[in-house]
């Protein structure tokens, strides 16, 4: 009853405070994604406003440059439409003069002749313009409904003349009528892409604190980030929202259902490590058990050698790495079941040899690991080598077979500062020995593994790069003939710059660098070698180069299996024109 309880109570609890727990995250982080995208919000509104303010003052400055033309000619103001034309612009619908508030000229003259307007007693325009008038500042009015269609806000710059005693008398105005959008046209659409919702408002007059809607969303925009300026005595404001709002629903959406997910995984993972717990001591060896061998696992291994290292910081201690040479092969050759044979056989030799401190362990495959406590390399090189050389037999219909083993090993703490370290320092020990021809053992000497490899590579390198004739290895597949290597002299012979190149102009496939009308009649050739039992071929083809062309060669292939790819071909192509410049009439080629 108390087990059964236990099963289903602690489960429960799990559930609900993980339920709790992922609705608390989900509220911390909506909250913080809430800031996050305001904060972001800010700081678009600040910048887009400067750009809006910015294309505003261009447009101000319109009417500044004509206002510095009259001050200039004395309150005459000659060729105006030049003027006016050059200061034009795709935001401006047009720009005017008004002396004493009367407009009289206006550039484009066509279409706005109902505009020259007294402004000063205008009953729309009247108070407006006294009060610029008055109060010698830049006045925006609207936007309003322009007849030629659209909208457009209307700019009056009041201009101010000085007498020879200083005294100033109202001139008149400079105006410039904008475009609405156009005029914030670069700053509106970045708004749109980055994702966001816009209200751009103004305030009808100075006097005036109610704004009313210029440009953007003319619904009310819920909680939005606002963003007030000014421009001259005009009130502006901006009010911003992402599309999508602040919260991401569907992130959190997402992170609710990933989350429920976790907490029914964290629940059922719960249920079944109690479960696991009341059979904890069947569980525990079956986990960390081979169960081919009976000897320790990888964990298992692991688990027991971090335990001694842990508690015996400053003891020495040896492991040994070791695998069947060319298990592989055994496989291969004889069956898995032979194979399982000889890893029990080396299992049980292991077993024997060594003492019951020793820690024994199969990390997988035919590789095992020994664990040595409270020794050093000194005194463990003998009686590994030993081991080593010890003749072990596995069985297969009644017939022995004889296999040999390889065998690495390294100190703590001599070399290594912990078990990974250990055991990696083995493994390149290892490595060394079956660089070194197989079947024996030899202890870690830093350095070693790496002058090997290096020297390997460099041998590879060397062949490929300087074999004294056109090399070439492709599968050896009817249906999929891909080039896998091509040697310098190959790619020098087909005119390639590269492997690549190569490949590119062939489909990686050797048949299309036979001409194709021999195609056909070259694999038949190829296949009925090799089906009569010849692993070399020889044949005769044109082969095409990388600019189209093509040259007569002999092509000399074996068929071998590799162990990597399985059933191939290594072709040499020798170059008849070559052999023929060479020796002469000791070759009677003949094409056709």
């Amino acid at each position: 009853m108390k087990k059964l309880k236990k099963r289903f109570i602690v489960p429960a609890v799990v559930f609900i405070l993980g339920m709790c727990a992922l609705i608390g995250a989900i509220y911390v982080v909506g909250e913080s994604q809430k800031q996050q995208n305001r904060t972001n919000a800010k700081l678009n509104a600040m910048t887009y406003t400067e750009r809006i303010y910015g294309e505003l003052m261009e447009g101000i400055g319109v009417t500044d440059t004509l206002k510095q033309v009259v001050i200039s000619g004395d309150g005459n103001i000659n060729k105006f439409y030049d003027i006016a034309a050059n200061m034009m612009d795709d935001s401006i619908q047009s720009i005017q003069i008004a002396p004493n508030g009367v407009v009289t000229e206006i550039y484009p003259e066509e279409g706005n002749e109902s505009s020259k307007i007294d402004l000063i007693n205008d009953s729309d325009r009247g108070e407006i313009s006294r009060y610029a008038r008055d109060n010698d500042t830049v006045i925006m009015q609207g936007p309003l409904k322009l007849k030629q269609g659209g909208y457009g806000i209307v700019v009056r710059n009041p201009v101010y003349l000085e007498d020879k005693n200083g005294q100033k008398s109202f001139w008149g105005f400079t105006i410039v009528i904008l475009k609405v959008p156009e005029i914030f046209s670069d700053s509106v659409e970045a708004l749109s892409n980055f994702g966001y919702k816009y209200s751009l408002q103004k305030c009808a007059s100075p006097w005036d604190d109610t704004y009313e809607w210029v440009y953007g969303s003319k619904e009310e925009l819920n909680d939005p980030v606002i963003y007030d300026f000014d421009v001259y005595e005009d009130k502006w404001r901006l009010e911003i929202l992402p599309k999508s709002g602040f919260y991401n629903n569907n992130y959190l959406i997402y992170m609710f259902i990933g989350g429920v997910i976790i907490v029914l995984l964290l629940t059922g993972l719960t249920a079944a490590l109690i479960s696991i717990n009341e059979n904890r001591k069947n569980f525990k060896r079956l986990a960390v058990t081979d169960a081919l061998t009976g000897i320790y696992n990888r964990h298992g291994f692991d688990e027991q050698v971090e335990q001694y290292m842990r508690q015996n910081p400053q003891k020495h201690c040896v492991v040994a790495m070791l695998d069947i040479d060319d298990f592989k092969l055994v496989n291969d050759m004889y069956g898995h079941a032979a194979g399982d044979g000889a890893l029990q056989k080396l299992a049980e030799s292991m077993k024997q040899y060594f003492s019951k401190d020793a820690i024994l362990g199969r990390n997988g495959g035919d590789e095992f690991s020994i664990f040595m406590p409270d020794c050093t390399v000194v005194e463990v090189k003998p009686f590994l080598k030993k081991f080593t050389e010890e003749t072990r037999k596995f069985y297969c219909k009644g017939e022995a077979h004889t296999f040999t083993i390889s065998l690495g090993f390294a100190e703590y703490p001599v070399l290594a500062d912990d078990r990974s370290q250990l055991m990696h320092c083995a493994d390149k020990a290892l490595y060394e020995v079956k660089m070194r021809g197989k079947n024996g053992c030899m202890a870690y000497r830093e350095g070693e593994q790496v002058k090997s490899r290096a020297k390997l590579g460099f041998v590879m390198k060397d062949i490929i790069d300087n074999l004294p004739g056109a090399f070439i290895v492709y599968r050896a597949d009817k249906e999929n003939d891909e080039i896998l290597l091509a040697n310098s002299e190959l790619l020098r012979l087909t005119g390639c710059k590269n492997m690549d190149e190569l490949l590119a102009y062939t489909g990686k496939s050797f048949c299309n660098l036979i001409r194709p009308d021999e195609q056909e009649s070259c694999q038949k050739s190829i296949w009925s070698q090799i089906n009569g039992g010849h692993s070399n071929n020889y044949i005769f083809f044109h082969m095409r180069k990388a600019d189209g062309t093509y040259i007569s060669v002999l092509d000399h292939g074996r068929i071998v299996d590799s162990v990597h790819n399985g059933r191939v071909f290594y072709v040499i192509i020798m170059d008849l024109k070559s052999l023929q410049r060479h020796f002469g009439d000791c070759l009677k080629l003949v094409e056709k």
